[in-house]
């Protein structure tokens, strides 16, 4: 009997736990089903509806959708702890990615204009029409067949100052092919891994992502994944590591301050002259503001202060924040700045500065403002390419860090 008892225990145990995990699972649905009724209700198209089902998703990413008592759950909680359902019962968007090796070619050879170097390129497109080979084998291919005299090692292809560590101009082909084919490597394990993080965060439950064995192929599975456009433009945009100098934000309180009073004009013109209706997109907008409960900025202090009003902190004393800004209000600072009245404003000597935000933080709700120092060209002080080295690592105070290491250009 006592036995009985125990197995009766461990079933009842055994049924609160999948109750609680599925109770996630229906929760999700709801919220898509949700999502989905109120772009049905809002557009007709397919497009229209799938991107307006995605926004209000994107609304709730953070709110908290599900108390069970115990605690307080934010949709992306509730979506990672939904049961998985995979691409053949949930449907989604399956891709294959083919990494350039062309354009990671051209990047070490830091843009290189050789003619042979450039012709062995166009040769190897031609080649992989009709060839099983890598692009790299046909490219090495085409390189043999038209190099003459030439060498891998030529300064004005691998053997510059971004290399300089690891091939020399001495150096003979088949010593640097090898070098070559493990930076290509290193490069498409780098772009798996950004894209790896990049799925990370678009908030696909048990994405599958994998590397085609050697190739330079990435297969990559969303499982509930529908806003194709979307998704397209995540995989196929690109980062670059840069390093550049930057302003002190101090030096931009007199600019922020005139900036604000030109823009008083602007807003108060703009806002005396759009007296129309709210479109469809407006009214979507105020619908999930207020299914959220969230209220909006006053549009009067906005006109009085249309720049000062919208900033939420600063930085400190001597740093390089120009300001803190809400994280919604990023587009509308974006606009101002890059109005000709207002970059008219800077001084001569920072006539080529670039503004950029700093990085988000899923806790926080407000933005760094930064402000480099640019130049005509709009070229960085360093690319990435001369960093050697680079490892996670822990500052004195136990802050965690980077540590790279650079080559004698850096």
């Amino acid at each position: 009997m006592q036995n009985k008892g125990v197995v009766k225990l461990f079933a009842v145990l055994f049924g609160l736990v999948s109750l609680y995990q599925l109770s996630f699972t229906f929760k999700n649905n709801s919220i898509e089903n949700e999502a989905k009724q109120f772009a049905i209700n809002k557009y007709e198209t397919a497009d229209e509806v799938n991107a307006a089902e995605a926004r209000y998703l994107d609304s709730l990413a953070n709110e908290n959708v599900f108390n069970i008592g115990i605690g307080e759950f934010t949709y992306n909680e509730v979506k990672d702890k939904a049961m998985n359902l995979g691409l053949d019962l949930k449907g989604g968007i399956n891709v294959i990615l083919q990494v350039s090796v062309k354009d990671i070619l051209s990047g070490l050879a830091n843009k290189s204009k050789d003619p042979i170097f450039n012709k062995a390129l166009n040769d190897a497109d031609v080649l992989q029409k009709d060839s099983q080979d890598t692009y790299l084998e046909s490219f090495y291919t085409a390189w043999d067949a038209i190099k003459g005299d030439a060498k891998l090692a030529s300064p004005d292809i691998f053997a510059n100052r971004n290399l300089s560590e690891e091939i020399n101009f001495e150096m003979t082909d088949d010593q640097v092919k090898p070098i070559i084919e493990r930076k290509i490597d290193e490069s498409i394990l780098s772009a798996f891994e950004v894209l790896r993080k990049r799925i990370d965060k678009f908030g696909v439950t048990s994405p599958n992502i994998q590397r085609l064995g050697k190739t330079a192929r990435i297969a990559v599975e969303l499982p509930g994944a529908k806003d194709v456009e979307r998704v397209k433009n995540l995989m196929q945009s690109t980062a670059q590591l840069e390093f550049w100098d930057a302003y002190k934000g101090q030096e931009f309180g007199q600019f922020v301050y005139e900036a604000n009073e030109v823009l008083k004009g602007k807003v108060e013109t703009k806002a005396e002259s759009e007296q129309e209706p709210q479109d469809s997109e407006d009214d979507e907008d105020s619908q999930i503001d207020e299914l959220l409960g969230e209220t909006g900025v006053d549009s009067t202090n906005v006109v009085a202060n249309p720049l000062l009003d919208l900033i939420a902190g600063a930085g400190y004393q001597g740093g390089p924040v120009v300001a803190q800004f809400r994280i919604q209000d990023k587009e509308i600072i974006d606009e101002y700045l890059a109005m000709a009245e207002v970059r008219s404003l800077l001084p001569a000597d920072k006539r080529y500065t670039k503004f950029v935000w700093g990085k988000q933080t899923p806790d926080s709700e407000v933005v760094d403002l930064y402000a480099l120092i640019g130049n005509r060209d709009n070229t960085p002080e360093l690319s990435g390419g001369v960093v050697t080295d680079a490892s996670q690592t822990y500052d004195p105070v136990g802050r965690p860090a980077v540590s790279m290491q650079m080559n004698s250009t850096g």
